[in-house]
């Protein structure tokens, strides 16, 4: 049992001073507000200054952190899009075995881990070693590895890949390596169910409308029905919408809800372009829109109607995506500033607290929970040991009090003032280091040597 005192933490009914966290097999046992501080050296207990939940990296294609950078020169023709960055993506999806995956996703967890990231859903649908052919489950271990080597908690998405698109019912040549059937597909799904680690939840998805037709579709929808958390894109790019219209006479979110009951335990990824109805009727359903807006910049993807669809009570969590950038906080501050430049105006996401960065801390903090299958949210009983320490003398901080003190993390552009940070009980950030930084980064460039 750990007893952690903090000198100010963020509790679900607010900043709090003097709050004593104990904490027993992983999870907060307790949480004593206004708690008298003990002297350290009877107590065995560790003073903390500035204690925050932690946050889900509630989209993440691991191996793509390889690929960060690599695709901004301008092509010959000069007609650069998400459709030929894909080319780029795709051929490097077709290189990488089990062991440079490990070392990928090693590497892009522990830098989730320093930012503040303390759990990831990682969509993933890269289920067959290309270096070998192999159709078992190696790919899954090395994402199990590298999330239990760096300490970030799991939620693995096996995601189902079948066919080129809506009129293209087989892959091309490039997905051939990682599209199947849906058979095993589901077979695989429940091997990796029955045999994951203890800091591993095991979710479902489709890669896209699509990717996956209907009948498929609905097999994967009726596990998900359970409970099980649901991960689909959807309408990310406006041909992708165009295309859907043309073969479903729908677009693609309203086709989905009109067609499957989307709930609270579905994550519909970017959903970017929607009409108005569309919008609304999507945060009505209680599904989350998992935004990635440093990615859906880089792929010049548009702006998600933010809004508008919060204003009719709808549920948002962010990723990283591609991870061109990995920082929980500049999504935040991005997310905003989208709607600014849309909107030619300031604080838009203002909607249930006149202090933007809180507000999209916490709707980030319980999207995420919801997208990540995890009950219980922020810093309470029985929730995840899973917190960060924030420096309080850092500049970044300085001067801010309780009301301004998460609008200075996400709207300050300075090096993050985190300190520590906890998952499942175990420190994996000591002094702004991943504890493994070293062995992380070496075996990172050794794989990225052998590939690029």
């Amino acid at each position: 049992m750990t007893s952690l005192f903090a000198h100010k933490a963020l509790l679900p009914g607010g900043w709090t001073d003097d709050v004593r966290l104990t904490i027993d097999g992983g999870r907060i046992a307790a949480v004593e507000p206004d708690a008298g501080r003990r002297p350290a050296v009877s107590s065995g207990e560790e003073a903390l200054d500035i204690v925050v939940p932690g946050l889900c990296n509630a989209h993440s294609h691991a191996f793509q952190r390889a690929l960060a950078g690599r695709t901004e020169q301008r092509s010959p023709e000069g007609r650069d899009n998400f459709w030929s960055w894909r080319e780029r993506m795709y051929a490097l999806a077709g290189r990488i075995g089990a062991d440079a995956l490990t070392a990928i996703a090693r590497q892009a967890y522990c830098e989730m881990l320093c930012a503040g990231f303390t759990s990831v859903a990682e969509f993933h649908y890269l289920h067959r070693d290309p270096t070998d052919g192999a159709d078992g489950d190696e790919m899954f271990e090395a994402i199990e590895t590298a999330a239990r080597e760096s300490g970030i908690r799991l939620t693995y998405v096996p995601v189902h890949y079948e066919r080129a698109g809506f009129e293209d019912p087989e892959p091309t040549a490039q997905q051939a390596s990682f599209a199947g059937t849906t058979d095993e597909f589901l077979r695989h799904r429940e091997r990796v169910a029955a045999t994951a680690g203890p800091t591993t939840t095991v979710g479902i998805g489709a890669h896209s409308l699509r990717a996956v037709g209907r009948e498929s579709l609905e097999r994967i929808a009726g596990v998900a029905a359970s409970g099980v958390p649901m991960h689909i894109h959807v309408a990310e790019q406006k041909r992708e919408v165009e295309q859907c219209y043309s073969s479903y006479g729908r677009r693609p979110v309203r086709w989905l809800l009109e067609h499957f009951d989307v709930g609270a335990n579905w994550s519909l990824v970017h959903a970017t372009h929607m009409d108005d109805d569309e919008t609304a009727a999507l945060a009505q359903s209680g599904a989350v829109a998992v935004l990635c807006p440093s990615t859906e910049a880089n792929l010049g993807d548009g702006l998600f109607p933010l809004r508008d669809f919060l204003s009719h009570g709808g549920n948002i969590a962010i990723g990283s995506d591609s991870h061109i950038s990995i920082n929980p906080f500049e999504e935040l501050r991005w997310l905003e500033y989208g709607q600014r430049l849309a909107t030619r105006s300031r604080n838009v996401v203002s909607l249930r607290d006149s202090h933007v960065g809180s507000e999209l801390f916490a709707r980030a903090l319980e999207g995420g929970a919801l997208a990540a299958g995890q009950a219980i949210v922020g810093l309470g009983p029985g929730a995840p040991a899973d917190l960060i320490v924030l420096s309080g003398d850092d500049p970044m901080l300085a001067g801010h009090d309780d009301e301004s003190r998460l609008d200075a993390l996400v709207f300050s552009g300075y090096p993050l003032p985190v300190e520590r940070v906890m998952v499942n009980g175990e420190w994996c950030v000591v002094d702004g280091a991943h504890v493994d930084r070293d062995r992380a980064r070496d075996a990172f460039a050794a794989a990225l040597g052998a590939l690029l």
